[in-house]
């Protein structure tokens, strides 16, 4: 009994009615979770720069380990070894699977690496224009235009058939192989263009192309990027991800961001230090080459792993799965009435399917049944549409033959009565 109100205490009855009735209406979060659907609820045929792919369970084991899973910048190399050559190695294995002379330890991201890529052209070169193909993807294209707003760059888009003839006055031309539709390009070509005007060629990668593909330093490339989030790291709901930038050593005093080195003490041991940093945070802010005030490193040494534990014929295997998987679905899909693949020519692991439905009422009527696929409409560049509305799907190596054979059936059900999905 208290003294002051006089009221015994609450029994456990007394509380119960309360917590069931808590318990049976379920809270705004879990609603709002019910409604969403992750990337392993169904077939998932989304793609581009963030891929699922499958990570090896020692993947995070060893990446998050309490030596590397610190939000400590490694300034003290005589602390920070561990780290500088985890760093390290991930800038060698990068450095032989795009065939390029020097990679430094990471952007934040494929688009902060297309953007800064444009910044060290215009370094190099002293233009401000840069041109860049409208099948490059449209969050990097948009984070270049962002990136350039400030510095006034001029930026201009042209079609990847029309790039080489775009280089004249040109800081750079910035080409995606494979394309953000899946379609291989022809970059020798628009590299030797890029040339011949004195600009450099940047070419935008997907990390497991170039397992089966001739990388960019082959093709004369002189600077490229990509997203590495394909290499062990999840998607996370968009971050986050790793910024993989490399080029010509010829090109290092310009490139952003910190490199990872390997030197002598004064005993001649062995050791690594961070080289190179002309960066803001450093010097002068009108002298650095890039205001970016650190790297995604955590993820530069989850790459380093996920490529360890893969290794080349790995990695061959997983790019080939989703190739073979991808060419199998394209031959299925344009088998059906009313379907066709919109690729002009050959493609990787990705394709643009064309039905007689818009992209983007299908894109919605296959994710009422559970099948996500992206559309064509959702590569905007200030709000412009480009070009006709299709539908986009990948293939991966955790892309199975139910998920195909779900698609399929899905779009072959939807095609034999067209106005009534754009009607929904």
């Amino acid at each position: 009994m208290c003294a002051s109100c006089g009221r015994g205490p609450e029994t456990r009855h007394e509380r119960e009615p309360v917590l069931a009735a808590h318990r049976r209406r379920p809270s705004g979060d879990a609603r709002a979770a019910a409604m969403n659907r992750t990337a392993g609820s169904g077939p998932f045929f989304i793609g581009g720069p963030i891929q699922r792919r499958y990570i090896p369970a020692a993947v995070p084991v060893l990446a998050l380990r309490g030596e590397f899973l610190t939000a400590y910048t490694p300034y003290q190399p005589e602390v920070s070894q561990g780290t500088l050559q985890g760093v390290f190695e991930y800038q060698s294995l990068i450095a032989e699977l795009l065939a390029m002379e020097v990679v430094n330890s990471s952007m934040y991201d494929g688009g902060s690496a297309t953007a800064e890529a444009a910044f060290m052209a215009v370094r190099v070169t002293g233009r401000k224009k840069v041109v860049v193909a409208t099948e490059v993807d449209f969050t990097y294209r948009r984070t270049l235009r962002t990136y350039g707003r400030g510095p006034e760059l001029e930026i201009v888009e042209v079609p990847t058939a029309k790039l080489a003839a775009s280089a004249e006055d040109a800081a750079c031309l910035i080409v995606q192989h494979p394309d953000a539709f899946g379609s291989l390009v022809d970059v020798r070509q628009i590299a030797d263009a890029a040339h011949a005007a004195g600009a450099l060629c940047v070419q935008v990668t997907e990390p497991h192309a170039n397992a089966l593909l001739e990388p960019p330093g082959a093709l004369g490339v002189d600077i490229a990027v990509g997203e590495g989030q394909p290499l062990g790291i999840t998607m996370s709901y968009g971050g986050p991800h790793l910024g993989i930038f490399a080029c010509r050593e010829s090109l290092v005093r310009q490139m952003p961001g910190r490199i990872a080195g390997q030197t002598l003490d004064a005993n001649g041991t062995r050791g690594f230090v961070n080289t190179l940093q002309t960066r803001e945070q450093h010097i002068r802010r009108e002298k650095a080459t890039s205001n970016i005030c650190t790297n995604e490193a955590l993820a530069a040494i989850t790459a380093a792993v996920y490529l360890s534990l893969l290794g080349p014929e790995g990695l061959r295997a997983a790019a080939r799965a989703g190739v073979a998987r991808a060419h199998a679905l394209a031959k299925r899909l344009a088998a059906l009435p009313g379907c066709a693949i919109a690729n002009e020519g050959p493609f990787f692991d990705r394709f643009t399917l064309r039905t007689e439905i818009g992209g983007w009422d299908l894109r919605n009527a296959l994710i009422a049944r559970g099948i996500q696929v992206e559309a064509t409409a959702s590569h905007y560049v200030d709000g412009r549409r480009e070009g006709r509305d299709d539908v986009i799907a990948q293939c991966t190596e955790l892309t199975s033959e139910a998920d195909a054979d779900a698609l399929v059936d899905a779009v072959a059900q939807l095609a034999r009565s067209p106005e009534t999905v754009a009607a929904r």
